[in-house]
């Protein structure tokens, strides 16, 4: 990628991006150079810290104060670089736009989403009132947003984890941009909207005829939207070429850990004659719905309706369905950290009727581990004071520093770095020391709530592995709550499938997988497994996903 093109609508030449703080100086971007050109894909990988972020941040200079950046930035001939502050103004969500990963993080929660699209139509094209009202309700639509008068007044926190990525969607797309710069825009989504969403983005795209600047760890999206793929590694593109080419005939060492880098591999067979862990009968939990002047009952929000659940030591099962389908509210009412009704029998002993005191010395044998392990983590607390609380919290005799030192090894970190605070290390290093916290107090049922879905993939691969040694070393039964079916299928020995409260499905991991007897669950493979740009075509897939090949719902 040597020599600007004249055609393209974003060039970049020999990029470099370093930050200072406190004397020191880390150099972040080493020489990155691409073209994007109208109505291509082109798709920037590679792991956390691989600079991928930070590259698409600099193209319109969104980076913090303590960054250096060198090197040409080129929108339609204009170096963005040497550009003015008014000239950037005008550039930013106008000619080029964004769309951040987390939607709930970028959206402000005080301001409707009207307010919020209708902000850049007032800057940027000076709409107001009804005409910016019809824009909006316009944009809305566009991205499929369902009864998109009735949304005008809604603000972030009220609309789900795919509305609120639509609602980010709407906003870069407001002006028409020439470039679209998408940041992990699919991460945290679950499978079916995942598809809804690239199946939008690309038909957008085909019609406005956008340069799309495409960031994410996810392989098996760029292979079906991107034109052409960059490879970075520590700040540097290791590999760039065609999409094809890149993933036929990798050339690179790196390129070639990436694609092999994917969860693998059978559960395992479970021990014969294994005890039962914990059993459910007819759980179920319903919130109630409160109004009026006595706060009388009028109704409820019934987030599981009868689940029945039973795992043995040295057995996983997993828990898939989309977003609001009840399956962390089914684990948390299993530990007894919500109120529910129906039976919970934990190594053979009724937890429904205990009060806190009496579940206290059953809380150390029943652990969690969360989906974001930098919101678990106290930012205050060191490793070893993390890893060690729960021992000093149950009575534990003996050593805790020696126990520490033994479960850091347990699950791969080296014990020298106890004494260091969770912001010092990387989302992979975090996660085992989260898995840490909860094996130490020696749990028999652990309860994982997509504890993998914001790593990178090779990330994910090692996690499986510790997480699948770890239940054969120790016997642990798990639950496993995830939309990540690549990650279930190789970790659960038994699936359930949830939907709206309810358990439609449940079986082996080979009968979930190979002869899924649902629509629904047909439509979640097909999302996880098939070309996500494309599922959620046909009637099984709209079907579960409520949705038309147009992203919009029905």
């Amino acid at each position: 990628m040597s020599g600007a093109t004249d055609s393209a609508l974003l060039s970049v030449r020999d990029l470099r991006v370093a930050f200072s703080q406190g004397g020191d100086r880390f150099e972040a971007v080493r020489g990155v150079s691409f073209d994007l050109h109208a109505g291509e894909t082109l798709a920037i990988v590679g792991e956390s810290g691989s600079g991928k972020s930070v590259t698409a941040l600099s193209t319109v200079r969104l980076l913090a104060e303590n960054a250096e950046v060198t090197g040409d930035i080129l929108y339609r001939g204009e170096n963005l670089g040497a550009a003015p502050d008014r000239v950037l103004r005008r550039i930013r969500g106008n000619d080029i736009s964004f769309i951040f990963q987390e939607p709930m993080t970028s959206l402000n929660p005080l301001h409707t989403i009207a307010r919020q699209i209708g902000e850049s139509l007032a800057l940027h094209q000076g709409l107001t009132g009804e005409p910016a009202r019809a824009r909006i309700v316009e944009l809305l639509t566009q991205v499929g947003i369902r009864d998109p008068e009735k949304r005008l007044g809604a603000y972030p926190h009220q609309l789900s984890g795919g509305q609120r990525q639509r609602v980010m969607i709407a906003m870069a797309l407001a002006n028409r941009p020439d470039v679209l710069i998408a940041d992990e825009p699919t991460t945290a989504l679950d499978v079916t909207i995942q598809a809804q969403i690239l199946t939008l983005l690309a038909e957008i795209q085909a019609r406005e005829g956008m340069g799309m600047l495409f960031i994410t760890h996810n392989l098996g999206i760029v292979r079906r939207i991107a034109d052409r793929v960059a490879v970075m590694k520590s700040g540097e593109v290791v590999e760039t070429g065609p999409t094809e080419a890149i993933f036929d005939d990798p050339r690179h060492a790196y390129t070639r850990a990436l694609l092999a880098a994917e969860p693998s591999g059978t559960p395992g067979p479970v021990p014969a004659g294994a005890e039962e862990i914990v059993r459910t009968e007819a759980l179920r939990v319903w919130f109630p719905i409160k109004a009026g002047l006595l706060r009388r009952t009028v109704g409820h929000v019934k987030a599981v309706n009868h689940a029945d659940v039973s795992v043995r030591a040295g057995e996983t099962l997993g828990i898939v369905g989309e977003s609001g389908s009840g399956k962390t509210t089914l684990a948390l009412a299993i530990l007894r950290l919500i109120s529910s009704q129906g039976r919970i029998v934990f190594l053979g002993r009724d937890l429904q009727g205990l009060r806190n005191r009496a579940l206290r010395p059953v809380r150390a044998e029943m652990q969690m581990v969360f989906q974001d392990p930098y919101g678990s983590l106290s930012p205050r607390m060191t490793v070893e004071q993390i890893v060690a609380e729960g021992l000093g919290l149950h009575g534990h005799a003996g050593d805790p520093g020696g126990k520490v030192v033994e479960i850091l090894r347990e699950v791969g970190l080296d014990p020298e770095t106890r004494h260091r605070y969770p912001h010092e290390f990387s989302g992979g290093q975090r996660q085992r020391i989260a898995i840490a916290r909860a094996m130490i107090l020696q749990p028999r049922l652990v309860v994982l709530d997509e504890p993998t879905s914001a790593l990178d993939m090779t990330v994910q691969v090692q996690i499986v592995d510790l997480l699948r040694r770890l239940r054969e070393k120790f016997g642990l039964a798990y639950i496993f709550v995830s939309h990540d079916l690549r990650v279930v299928r190789a970790l659960a020995h038994r699936v359930l499938v949830m939907r709206e409260g309810d358990v439609i499905e449940a079986g082996t991991g080979d009968e979930i997988f190979e002869a899924p007897k649902t629509d629904y669950t047909r439509a979640l493979l097909a999302a996880a497994f098939e070309d996500p740009v494309h599922a959620g075509r046909g009637s099984a897939a709209t079907g579960a996903a409520g949705v038309t090949a147009t992203g919009g719902q029905r």
